[in-house]
Order: structure tokens, then C-alpha cells, then sequence
């Protein structure tokens, strides 16, 4: 990283594979590095969590066996993608650890002399890789925390935690998209945390509002619609609640878009889908997802309350606002200072109630692309104000050792 400049090498730890169904913070942060010119090598997961003898467990592994042997893909002028062939979840294990730290680190150093790098700016998203980072000596560290990962189902969440506590005091800066999250990491780094909210691609949701047909699957489907768009989890979603609702109001017609987490069966999505008033229309590509907003009445976050969504931020708030949808959810912590801009309900009878304020209004919800709110919360917006105070640090640190 050159002082006082934009990072000329990023090497990025993932927590998602770089063609994940769903883009996360990993990918859009990972791009727009590398489309503002920096040379971004961005590692896929690791495995955080055993894998299962499942279909999707399967077919991943045996995709991921197939990149790895591909080695180094280029996806544009400035993007590498890394699949690592790596000992899953070999963190617990010294050998199995030391294995994978030999091995990412070969294929890092491959890439820096490709590019003619040296020591670049580690991006990270999980704790299991302070090792290699300090391998390949890098530069600045930043700790992205954007998840509570350790209360992920089949997450180690006593390993995790442990190497997390030594990511937090190495650090050189640490983001976080929730208060809760913020309380948790500043305990151990409370000058080197810094608060910095999910954001959304607005321009790209913005296009909702534009005039063009519909899908055809979702142009089928009679209004009302109240639409959820995401990953199907039992961890995340409220299918009971959901279906309660649905089935309270067989009127309203209720459209879903994602898979399943994992491809695991779970018995309250399953007792959803019979609703005849339920559409799971399955995962859309994410430069669709404008094309079935454009169709949705009310968007919904009928997240579960327990101690993972206690500390999301869903990028899927600002999603729906840009495609200028109004907004129901559960009383989520991070969301709690955005409340003039979306309902907030705590159960059935608050939803229902919720859901048909926003379809009776005679006021449109719907906030102007650029406003203020909208725009602080752009990923254009976030990736310039953590890279300021990634440069700034930087620049303060330079002029300090030149005045020794």
C-alpha cells in the first residue's frame, strides 16, 4: 500500500465464494477495489463450518476441488480469485493448520510476484488467517466485521471467538455494521473500531423504479404482493411467522426469492410453502432482483430474534428502500435509527397491521433516489469513508516516523 495513496494490493479473505448465488460484503467491496484500480486478490472461504455429507456440502467441495486445481482466474484487469485447496474447518488442528497456512501463502506470494507486489493491505472478514497475514507481511490489516459468525450453526464458536481476540489486538482497523457489534470489538480495540453500517448498490436497485415489464413468474401472480428476497435460513427467517400471516390474509399473496440455506429441510418453510397464498419463486440472479421489486407491494424482514440477527445489519434494508419499496420488519437492533424510513412489528398482529397501513396509504413511501440517506448509505459512499480512514491512519503513522 502506497502512504497518503489508494491501495495498490489488496489481498481479501472471504467468507463467500467469489460466484456465491448471493453477493455479500465480500464481493462488492472486493470489486469496487478493484474497479478504483487496486489489484485485488480475493481468497474464497476457507470453510468455517465442518461440511456435511449433504447435496450441496457435495456439490460444493467437488467445485471447489476443480477451481483450486485451475489455480489463479483472472476475472478482469485488476481481480483474482483464489480458490484455496485447504484443510476445511483445520483450524482447531496445528498440522492441518500449518498446511493450509503454507499453502495460501505460496499461492499469495505466486500472485504478488505475478503483479510485481510486495506487502499489501489484508482485507478480511473472518479471524482464521492472522497466521498467513503475517506470512506475507502485510502492510495494514483490516478487520471487516459485517456478521456475529459465531453464532452460525455448525460454526466452532469457541475457536472462532479465541482467534477473533487475537485478530481484534492486531488490527490495524476494524469495521463493524451493528452496534452490537461494535460493543463487542471495541472491548478490545476501542480506537481502532469504528462503526460503518451495511450499505447497498443504489444505483443498481434504483432501477425497480424504472418502467419495464415484469417477469413473467412474478407477473402471474396476483396483487397484493409482499415479496422477501434472501437466503431461506432457519437461523435468519421467521417462517412461523410468515405463515401465520399468510395465512391470516389469503388475499395477500406472498412471493419469496432465495433458496434454501444449505439445502437442509426445514419443517416450518415446508408448512409455509403449502399456503396456497405462498410463491417461492427460488434464487434470481442478483441483476434481476430490480426486475422483481419493480412487482413487489411490500417487502418484508421477518428476521428470528436470537443472537445472530441481534448483530446483522441486512443489506437487504437498503436494497428495498432504493427499489422504492416500503419496508415491514421485526425490531432489529441495527435498524433502530432508521425507523422513520421503515415499520417496525413485533408479531402477527403488528405485521398484518403493518403490511396493510403501507398498502392503504395514500402516501408514497417511496424515498427519492438521492436522498441523503440513500446516498450515505451507497457502497460508492462506505468503501470512500473506510478507505479515508485507512489512508488517513496511514498518512498520520508516516509523518510521525518522519518526525523521529
Amino acid at each position: 500500500m502506497t502512504v497518503g495513496a489508494f491501495p495498490r494490493d489488496v489481498v481479501l479473505f472471504s467468507t463467500a465464494d467469489w460466484d456465491s448465488p448471493y453477493w455479500t460484503n465480500n464481493q462488492h467491496v472486493a470489486a469496487r477495489l478493484a474497479s478504483q484500480g487496486a489489484n485485488v486478490l480475493y481468497v474464497e472461504s476457507v470453510g468455517l463450518r465442518s461440511p456435511r455429507w449433504n447435496r450441496v456440502d457435495t456439490s460444493r467441495i467437488v467445485k471447489r476441488l476443480s477451481r483450486g486445481l485451475r489455480g489463479l482466474r483472472q476475472v478482469n484487469e485488476h481481480l483474482w480469485i483464489l480458490s484455496p485447496l485447504t484443510i476445511p474447518v483445520g483450524y482447531p488442528f496445528a498440522l492441518a493448520r500449518l498446511y493450509n497456512k503454507w499453502l495460501i501463502c505460496n499461492r499469495i506470494r505466486s500472485w504478488l510476484n505475478l503483479i510485481g507486489g510486495n506487502r499489501p493491505l489484508v482485507w478480511t472478514y473472518q479471524p482464521f488467517m492472522l497466521e498467513a497475514a503475517a506470512a506475507i507481511h502485510a502492510e495494514v490489516l483490516v478487520y471487516h466485521c459485517v456478521d456475529d459468525l459465531s453464532a452460525i450453526p455448525g460454526i466452532n464458536s469457541a475457536a472462532f471467538k479465541e482467534a477473533e481476540l487475537q485478530l481484534l489486538a492486531t488490527a490495524n482497523h476494524i469495521f463493524v455494521s451493528s452496534s452490537a457489534l461494535y460493543t463487542r470489538c471495541a472491548k478490545i480495540a476501542p480506537t481502532r473500531t469504528q462503526y460503518s453500517p451495511n450499505a447497498a448498490d443504489i444505483e443498481h436497485f434504483a432501477r425497480a423504479r424504472q418502467r419495464h415489464p415484469l417477469p413473467h413468474d412474478l407477473e402471474v401472480i396476483p396483487h397484493p404482493r409482499v415479496g422477501y428476497v434472501g437466503l431461506l435460513a432457519e437461523h435468519k427467517t421467521d417462517f412461523e411467522l410468515l405463515a401465520t400471516i399468510a395465512a391470516a390474509r389469503p388475499e395477500w399473496h406472498f412471493v419469496l426469492l432465495g433458496d434454501v440455506w444449505q439445502g437442509r429441510p426445514i419443517s416450518q418453510l415446508v408448512a409455509l410453502l403449502e399456503l396456497p397464498n405462498v410463491h417461492n419463486l427460488g434464487w434470481r440472479p442478483y441483476s434481476l432482483l430490480p426486475d422483481y421489486l419493480r412487482g413487489i407491494d411490500v417487502a418484508l424482514l421477518p428476521q428470528r430474534r436470537n443472537d445472530y440477527t441481534a448483530a446483522m445489519f441486512p443489506m437487504k434494508f437498503f436494497e428495498y428502500l432504493a427499489a422504492g419499496c416500503p419496508v415491514v420488519a421485526t425490531p432489529l437492533p441495527a435498524l433502530r435509527g432508521f425507523q422513520a424510513f421503515h415499520q417496525v412489528a413485533s408479531g402477527s398482529d403488528e405485521f398484518i397491521a403493518a403490511i396493510e397501513a403501507a398498502l392503504t396509504s395514500k402516501v408514497s413511501h417511496t424515498l427519492p433516489v438521492d436522498h441523503p440517506v440513500l446516498q450515505a448509505h451507497s457502497w460508492t459512499t462506505r468503501l470512500s469513508e473506510m478507505m479515508a480512514s485507512i489512508t488517513d491512519s496511514s498518512n498520520r503513522l508516516h509523518l510521525e516516523s518522519d518526525s523521529l
